[in-house]
């Protein structure tokens, strides 16, 4: 529970605890509905009246909001402090205020956040557009009557009918129960799942004590419920806690590398900045024009454009998997994507057709039984929890064999419904003559260990060990043609009472096997093969039998030679796992905690693991995962957790989004090195230029427009082509490579400056403070155009304009940029920027610095790829 709770928080608390202590009758006089629920017009006037069940927090998603996420960033919060002291220093206490350099810095954040936010937007409408094709849905009784309605719809006093998997769309008081565990893990921190209760609790002295109240955010593990919402959106307990609550994952490993980049930035800001400051003021004698100088290459450091080029690389990215029909709900998970090199994946309907098919109904012997089907349809039809694909799959083939009169020949009493643990189900019917009569079906192993007898030719016997291991044969040898085998119960000596409990499932006669056939899909296999190729290893975890995993596995190419249960995992210790991780792709027969479990083991081997599912099952290791994905027809759970959700259960899908979260790591990642180098080397630029030369380098506001150009040249960089052996593997960020990048190409930018000082110094002769405003036009010109030249060179291992190319977008951004610094130097333009027109025969020398940048750029690139073996 949140330490510190608000007043709302409080009063919420009290009302759910008054509410827990009323009984049925007083449940439904406070909240003015009837157990048949309520009626259209009640229900429509209800919304009309509380409006949308959803959680709104005023300042969480909301245009200001938005604004603020893109203008608010490490760099522009150290723009903004310059900003303010420029405006101290220039028009505030200036003898003559000039404004020019203020104006520049908020042009500067307003245009960085401009162009973030429209990106970012562009990425939200597209991912918007296909979230309205998918809802989380909810049965309600209204009239006396269960409907499905979407989640947002309901109302307090709806009558909610819930099971494994569904999310609980409300604060719900429940008025009936059945084996009912739920996760609010999110709400108390409890680890594990609490049961709940139907009925008063007069005992419950704070929320965690309640056992018959359900939270809003929270998702059922297992049992079946019928509630009434007692709140819904933002009055509910979780509406009242959002701000507090952490619902979200932790920062993805792209978020914590930015900020370490961010870290690495400002304390090379923090060195240099005194350091050229202490340089100027020796040298110059002006200490507060040394002091603004300094101010201004701290701006000069920071790669203002950072967060806009790695969002309109992301947002990119994000818009294209959405023509993909893929919904990118973290805006993160596209670069994660692209760093995975575990995929781990449930195996039903991800790697098979998801179109299970009853193939065999067949007695302890083999033999095909009738009477088994009969039995595993009325186990499946009246059962009231969440009939899956194997459920849905006995009670068609019941019905094509003419079944479907047991409808109404039995009535259900009771059931014990299905968990991940027992990996069974029980239903409890009397027929017309009233004869009680207790069947169970379930994982075959599980189902064995409950069963005291077999029935064989309609004579029940005693079980025994060899009668048991020819039943494991049996279903052994249909597991390995890939048939799934479950096993079919049943006992007539039931106790007369009215709630039954796992303890009634023992003393079971064993009387056969139903075996379901769910085949691989044909993409499948080139879908792994594909991911193989680009360094991503499959991994299978599956709750299921080990026999079908391998037949599945072994057909699409996932190797079969090593395998684990979740009863050897959980044998191991945590190093064990670890170790049985990187030579194992096929675990099978896991549980929710066990899956969780192994995608953290490969989490602490080093990998950025993946994860696909969408059963109830699968939403621990989704939320686990670096990239959890899952698809629009998951359970309410799995697609709240999810990063991505697809809206086809394709894998050649996810293939796809691998290589758009490379690409786009691959030009962040140019973008990045580029930058930095370039202003490291600036940096040590000025601070030569700062003991030797009699005046300042260049003014403030030149520093301020030359960076300002030299960001824009790259804004065409997220549109950049990436080589396709560049994304043939992972990558992650290097930040010992991105320093070493930074020393080499900025140390080779300063000789570059250096050479261009010697020119404007010795050959054109602007060596004194009178001819100060050419020098400093020279570089200002040679700085932004030899930056943006360098890019060619850098964006590529090979010979750039020859060999490779940059895309349109980038071409355009840097001709643009370089025409730009041509007019300013070359015009009267120049005048705005407090410089001189500098002589057409600087052009003619430029060039030909150009070209020794270029050809020195090329040769280091060749042999930084020699040293590394690697290149951006």
């Amino acid at each position: 529970m949140a330490e510190q709770k608000n007043d709302k928080a409080r009063e919420v608390e009290q009302n759910l605890l008054a509410v827990s202590r009323l009984n049925d009758d007083q449940l439904f006089e406070r909240l003015k509905t009837e157990p048949d629920g309520l009626n259209q017009v009640e229900a429509a006037e209800r919304l009309e009246e509380y409006g949308r069940n959803i959680i709104d927090v005023s300042s969480e998603n909301s245009l200001l909001s938005r604004i603020r996420e893109a203008l608010i960033n490490p760099f522009n919060i150290v723009l903004m402090i310059v900003a303010i002291v420029t405006l101290i220093t220039d028009v505030i206490l200036a003898d003559q205020p000039n404004p020019a350099t203020f104006i520049m810095l908020v042009l500067i954040i307003l245009i960085s956040g401009i162009i973030s936010f429209v990106q970012s937007e562009k990425s939200n409408n597209a991912a918007q557009k296909l979230q309205k094709m998918i809802a989380n849905k909810i049965d309600v009784i209204r009239n006396g009557s269960v409907m499905e309605i979407d989640i947002d719809e309901a109302v307090p006093g709806d009558i909610v009918k819930l099971a494994s998997g569904d999310m609980i769309p409300g604060d719900v008081r429940f008025v009936e129960s059945k084996d009912l565990f739920i996760d609010q893990s999110q709400l108390t921190g409890e680890s594990n799942p609490v049961e709940k209760f139907a009925g008063p609790d007069p005992d419950g002295d704070s929320l965690t004590d309640i056992d018959n109240i359900g939270f809003m955010g929270s998702n059922i593990v297992s049992g079946s419920a019928k509630g009434v919402i007692l709140a819904t959106g933002n009055s509910t307990y979780f509406g009242s806690m959002a701000k507090s609550l952490n619902t979200y994952k932790d920062k993805s490993s792209f978020e914590e590398n930015l900020s370490s980049i961010s870290r690495l930035l400002i304390s090379f800001m923090v060195i240099m900045v005194p350091i050229i400051f202490i340089a100027n003021f020796i040298t110059k004698g002006n200490w507060l024009e040394s002091l603004m100088f300094g101010i201004t290459i701290a701006v000069g450091i920071m790669p203002e454009m950072l967060p806009v080029i790695m969002t309109s690389s992301l947002a990119k990215g994000a818009v294209n998997m959405s023509r993909k029909q893929t919904i990118v709900k973290r805006l993160s998970s596209i670069q994660t994507f692209g760093e995975m090199d575990v995929f781990c994946t449930d195996k039903t309907g991800t790697l098979t057709q998801d179109e299970i098919v009853l193939e065999k109904y067949m007695d302890v012997l083999g033999r095909e039984d009738i009477r088994i089907l009969r039995h595993a349809f009325l186990n499946s039809y009246f059962q009231t929890g969440l009939k899956n694909l194997m459920d849905l799959a006995i009670i068609s083939r019941a019905e094509k064999e003419d079944l479907s009169f047991l409808k109404e020949a039995y009535n259900r009493e009771d059931e014990i419904p299905f968990d991940f643990s027992r990996r069974r189900m029980s239903v409890v019917l009397r027929d017309k003559q009233g004869k009680r009569q207790l069947i169970t079906k379930g994982a075959v192993e599980e189902m064995l260990s409950i069963c005291s007898f077999i029935e064989i030719d309609g004579e029940v016997k005693p079980i025994t060990p060899e009668l048991v291991a020819n039943a494991q044969k049996i279903a052994d040898e249909n597991n390995a043609e890939g048939i799934r085998v479950i096993a079919v119960a049943q006992k007539n000596e039931v106790h007369d009472v009215e709630t039954f409990g796992v303890q009634d499932e023992s003393s079971m006669v064993l009387i056969g096997f139903v075996g379901f056939l769910d085949p691989p899909k044909p993409s499948a296999g080139t879908a792994i093969a594909a991911l193989q190729r680009n360094g991503v290893r499959t991994v299978v975890l599956t709750g299921d039998n080990e026999g079908v995993a391998v037949a599945i596995c072994g057909r699409l190419g996932i190797d079969t030679g090593y395998t684990l249960t979740g009863a050897k995992v959980e044998a191991m210790n945590d190093e064990e796992l670890k170790e049985a991780c990187e030579k194992c792709h096929i675990f099978s027969k896991l549980s929710p905690y066990q899956k969780q479990r192994v995608v953290k083991a490969f989490q602490s081997n080093g990998h950025i693991v993946g994860y696909m599912g969408d059963g109830i099952n699968d939403s621990l290791p989704l939320k686990q995962s670096d990239v959890g994905i899952s698809v629009d027809t998951a359970v309410d759970i799995a697609k709240e957790v999810a990063d991505i959700i697809l809206l086809e259960k394709d894998l050649q899908v996810l293939e796809e989004g691998v290589i758009e979260g490379r690409r786009t790591f691959a030009n962040m990642s140019k973008y990045l090195k580029m930058t930095v180098s370039g202003n490291f080397g600036n940096m040590f630029s000025v601070l030569i230029a700062s003991i030797f030369l009699p005046f300042l380098p260049m003014l403030p506001i030149h520093i301020l427009v030359q960076n300002l150009l030299n960001d824009f040249a790259q804004l065409g960089m997220p549109f950049d082509h990436v080589e396709d052996r560049y994304i043939e593997k992972p990558k992650r960020w290097d930040i010992p490579g991105i320093k070493k990048f930074m020393i080499f190409f900025g140390l080779l930018s300063t000789v570059l400056d250096v050479l261009c000082f010697l020119v404007l110094w010795f050959v054109f002769k602007y060596n004194n403070t009178s001819l100060a405003g050419y020098f400093q036009c020279g570089w200002f010109m040679f700085g932004v155009i030899s930056q943006t030249m360098v890019i060619h060179t850098i964006r590529t291992p090979k010979i750039p304009f020859i060999q490779d190319r940059a895309s349109k977008q980038l071409t355009l951004s840097t001709v643009l940029v370089c025409i730009i610094t041509l007019l300013i130097g070359f015009t009267g333009i120049a005048v705005l920027f407090s410089l001189p027109v500098m002589p057409l025969t600087f052009l003619a020398w430029m060039a030909g610095l150009m070209v020794v940048y270029t050809v020195l750029a090329q040769i280091m690139k060749v042999i930084y790829i020699r040293i590394n073996r690697e290149w951006v």
